[in-house]
This record gives structure tokens, C-alpha cells and sequence, in this order.
């Protein structure tokens, strides 16, 4: 009887058995291809293993979904579900770094180098703050029902200054590299699993906002101020919902952009500048969030920040 029983569970036990291989299953048994369909003109591949196929011009569809779908399936797996969003300039060089230049400048008596060299430990500050801020972020959300993580483009300056302050505190920081024509390495601080690359801008930047409970912007070029306004873009229209937009530096920003301008001229509604607010130190920043979000009365309860784009 007992032989019986033992028998009757090896047939019926698992009821949830797949039914059918898996796909990573069937690529292994695809690779031991008939010689004669293992030369690059068959089309014998599963065309899910093809990657001659894959990176086709029809195929650009698929391409972008694998791009959407690969960093989300990611980070739920994770569970990371509120994220804040620094952007900046991938030149602001540390301070340490500024002061080296400074000090070969002046050896060297080329004013010139000199001048660049001052600049850059003036604009250095930012990349300490941004690391401080990162840091803020990583050690006051530990213990929020929902922890809050950095995301950064995933390059050098203000983007590394992001990732580095939450590593150097023992906590997980996202990058969103992206491919350029010249080489570009993610930075040695984000989290192996959470480093991501894109070949598309625009999903990089959608995943940038898909998280994001507040977006922070340090100076920055060209790609600062593209996902800077691209954001402010869709929150005056509608099209996301409301978060804190903060901007390290008055005076970099004003100089910058003449906002008083664009509603002197009926270019953007008074109310348009409600949607962002200066801000010059780390914990500044943090207590705009602090008292936008009420962190310190929710730590135990489900603080479901986020919401998708």
C-alpha cells in the first residue's frame, strides 16, 4: 500500500509542472546545430537567439520594448519602487581632483589653464553636495516602509558624485548609461544589478520619471537641461503628476535661463514657476522633501510615493 501511495505521488504530485521547455531550455538544445545550418547565411537559429535578426531595422519595435521591459522587471524584482532623480554635469570634477588642477596650473604659469582650473574647484562644490545629498537620501530612508533610492544617469561628474554617496553609505543606487559615439563607462559606483544601458534617449529618460518622487538638478549642459525641461514639460502639461523639481544653485539657474523673461513675455504662466524652487545645500534639499512628503510621519506605513508615468 505505502509502495502504491509513493508511486501514485511521483505521477500526480506537481501539479504545476511547466508543460512546455523554456525558452532558455530550447536556446541550449539550439546551439548543437546540423553542420550543414551552423553557417551564418542559414536561418536556421531560433530567432529569439539571432542576434543578426534582433538588430534588424523591422525589428526596432521589439528593441524598445526589451529596453522598457528589461530595467522595470529589474527593479521590481528588486522592489524598489520610489526613486529621486539627480541630473548634472558629467564635468564637475570632485574637489579634490579642482585642487590638483589648481595647484598644476599655477607650476605650470599658463594662465589660461589656470583660469579653467579655478572654475572648475568653484563648480566642484556641487559635485560634494550632490554626493552629500545622495547620501541624506540613502541613510534617512532605510527605515521607510518604502526606501527611497538614487538614480543617476550612470556617467562621471555630478551623475557619479549620486551613485558614490549612497555606496559609500552601504546602500543601492541606480545608473542609466547610455551609448554614445564616443566611450563612456558607467562609473564605478552603481549597484552591478541596478546598472542599466540604453540605446534609446527616449526611454532612458522615461524610466528616469517612471519611479521618481522628485527630480534634482545641479548644473548641467545640453543633456541636463534637455531632461530638466523635457520633466517640467510634462508636469505643466499634465501629462505626470506633480513632484518637487529642485535646482541646486540660484544664481547657475538664473543666469542660465531668464525666467522672470518667459512670463514677462506670456511665454510661460506666473504659476509655471511654482513648479520647481532653488535650493544650494543637501539638507536643504532633504527638508524640502521631508516636508513635502512627511517622511518622518509615515516610516510605518506604505509610503507609495511613486506611481507610473
Amino acid at each position: 500500500m505505502k509502495q502504491r501511495d509513493n508511486g501514485a505521488d511521483s505521477r500526480h504530485g506537481d501539479l504545476t509542472a511547466r508543460n512546455f521547455p523554456t525558452a532558455q531550455q530550447e536556446a541550449e538544445v539550439s546551439t548543437r546545430q546540423p553542420s550543414r545550418y551552423d553557417g551564418p547565411e542559414s536561418a536556421y537559429r531560433l530567432a529569439f537567439t539571432d542576434t543578426e535578426f534582433l538588430l534588424r531595422e523591422e525589428l526596432r519595435p521589439v528593441r524598445m520594448q526589451l529596453e522598457l521591459l528589461k530595467p522595470e522587471m529589474v527593479q521590481q524584482e528588486q522592489s524598489i519602487e520610489s526613486t529621486i532623480v539627480i541630473f548634472g554635469s558629467a564635468r564637475i570634477v570632485p574637489s579634490d581632483v579642482a585642487q590638483r588642477l589648481v595647484a598644476d596650473a599655477t607650476s605650470s604659469g599658463d594662465d589660461t589653464a589656470l583660469r579653467m582650473a579655478q572654475t572648475h574647484l568653484e563648480m566642484s562644490r556641487y559635485y560634494d553636495e550632490a554626493r552629500r545629498f545622495s547620501t541624506l537620501i540613502t541613510e534617512k530612508s532605510r527605515d521607510l516602509a518604502t526606501p527611497i533610492y538614487v538614480v543617476t544617469g550612470g556617467g562621471p561628474g555630478i551623475m557619479e558624485a549620486g551613485n558614490r554617496g549612497a555606496h559609500e553609505v552601504g546602500g543601492k543606487s541606480i545608473g542609466l548609461n547610455i551609448v554614445l559615439p564616443h566611450e563612456q563607462a558607467p562609473n564605478p559606483y552603481i549597484t552591478p544589478e541596478l546598472c542599466f544601458q540604453f540605446h534609446y534617449f527616449g526611454l532612458r529618460k522615461m524610466h528616469f520619471l517612471m519611479r521618481s518622487i522628485a527630480l534634482v538638478s545641479f548644473p548641467g549642459g545640453f543633456g541636463t537641461l534637455d531632461e530638466l525641461f523635457e520633466a517640467l514639460t510634462l508636469i505643466q502639461t499634465g501629462k505626470c503628476r506633480r513632484r518637487p523639481v529642485l535646482l541646486f544653485g540660484r544664481d547657475f539657474w538664473t543666469r542660465l535661463v531668464n525666467f522672470d523673461l518667459l512670463v514677462e513675455t506670456g511665454m510661460i504662466s506666473p504659476m509655471d514657476l511654482e513648479l520647481f524652487r532653488f535650493v544650494e545645500t543637501a539638507e536643504e534639499a532633504w527638508s524640502v522633501l521631508e516636508a513635502h512628503y512627511g517622511f518622518s510621519l509615515r516610516e510605518d506605513t506604505k509610503g507609495d510615493y511613486a506611481g507610473h508615468v
